[in-house]
């Protein structure tokens, strides 16, 4: 997952500023949750819960980063340029929110009170399950920039 994140950033850093911080955004996410997944001591809730606050305070800045800027400026864009980018935008946005679902959810399991050895189990059984949602989404969302906006860049810089 992390090497998929580089080639990302190798692929449409520069490309715009926006894209670039959310990038490196994706990637602080992605540190902290393999930083997580390599936990296997339990007993430490309390440094446990942290990481795990930490991990859902990025993911869902991200998340919402995505949602509420980058989609926004790849609709526009494929609006002016429209090309058939609205059409593949309504495909796969609705697969998108999905994963938002999966990440907010994950989110909401963390609560408030303290954390038992089995809550902290029961969030890395759910770990799992959010890193495979996680890179599902970075595919997706790869995609949309890809065919998007990298296929508009020129066209733009040009603008």
């Amino acid at each position: 997952m992390l090497e998929n994140c580089r080639n990302a950033r190798e692929r449409w850093g520069g490309v715009s500023e926006l894209i670039d911080r959310w990038l490196k955004d994706r990637q602080e996410l992605l540190v902290h949750y393999c930083e997580l997944s390599g936990e296997s001591d339990f007993s430490q809730t309390e440094a446990l819960k942290q990481k795990f606050v930490r991990l859902c305070e990025v993911l869902v800045d991200y998340v919402s980063t995505g949602h509420f800027e980058i989609y926004e400026q790849l609709v526009r864009e494929a609006r002016e340029f429209n090309d058939g980018g609205l059409e593949l935008a309504g495909k796969v946005y609705p697969r998108i929110e999905q994963t938002t679902e999966v990440a907010l959810n994950f989110n909401d399991q963390l609560g408030e009170g303290d954390l038992s050895e089995q809550d902290i189990a029961a969030l890395f059984e759910q770990l799992s399950h959010l890193g495979e949602t996680l890179e599902s989404r970075f595919e997706m969302e790869d995609f949309l920039i890809q065919h998007l906006h990298t296929v508009h860049a020129d066209k733009v810089a040009s603008a």
